[in-house]
């Protein structure tokens, strides 16, 4: 069953329902946008997701080491240790980040108690590798991208999972636009990902169908004029995973 990432949840009572909904991870946005959280919003939304658990230990993923698998097999490996974290702590909490300096994010990550860092702002491989948390790397889809072009960007033994977010010259993500889905499922044949772009209820099983995504991610497509919409929530969660309407 295709795991989802809702993103840009701001306030405790979205995050709540939320995790009723199914979710399996809550975004929470550090890096400037306008749905990047405030402290305390940060505070009572994660107080919120660790009601929700069935366990009150802190989650702690534990992936390979560097140098114990190769090749795609890292992301398999890391893609089974996120799945074990999600049997025991569902939902996790993944802060996203785009152009910041790594020592802002390891600090919000530890004060937070993040599960999972997203780096949206082509982040390069040396800061990966000291972001300490387990890091989910944006790869952005242009129309001239090719499979070939995400494989040289998705470097194993560095990230732990890759995204695939819709390129824009404009912003780093919530463009609410698609790109070739094409692309993603070539990638998807060789290595797990999570599928990103312009997703919505309305698309999102016929993007599951189309890529066999390990998880798809939305922000904006579950929103009504510009704020989580908690019935299109519940709508995308239940198509993406093909649990009805």
């Amino acid at each position: 069953m295709t795991r989802v990432k809702i993103c840009g949840v701001r306030d405790a009572e979205t995050a709540r329902e939320t995790v009723k909904a199914g979710a399996d991870f809550i975004g929470l946005m550090f890096a400037e946008s306008r749905r990047q959280v405030t402290p305390q919003q940060c505070y009572e939304i994660i107080e919120a997701v660790r009601e929700t658990r069935r366990s009150e230990e802190l989650p702690r993923i534990e992936g390979p080491g560097r140098g114990e698998v190769r090749g795609a097999s890292w992301f398999g490996a890391w893609n089974e240790a996120i799945d074990d974290a999600l049997a025991r702590w569902r939902p996790l909490i993944v802060g996203v980040f785009a152009d910041q300096e790594v020592k802002d994010a390891n600090e919000i990550a530890e004060a937070a108690g993040l599960d999972l860092i997203q780096l949206s702002g082509g982040e390069d491989d040396e800061f990966v590798r000291q972001v300490r948390p387990p890091v989910m790397q944006v790869i952005h889809v242009h129309p001239e991208t090719s499979a070939d072009d995400v494989f040289d960007a998705a470097t194993p033994g560095v990230a732990a999972g890759v995204m695939l977010d819709t390129g824009s010259r404009s912003a780093r993500g919530g463009t609410g636009e698609t790109f070739d889905w094409d692309v993603a499922k070539e990638v998807g044949r060789r290595l797990p990902l999570m599928l990103a772009g312009g997703l919505s209820p309305e698309n999102v099983a016929e993007a599951v169908g189309a890529v066999e995504p390990w998880a798809v991610d939305v922000s904006s497509g579950v929103e009504s004029d510009g704020v989580k919409d908690i019935e299109k929530v519940r709508a995308f969660i239940r198509a993406a995973k093909g649990t009805g309407r």
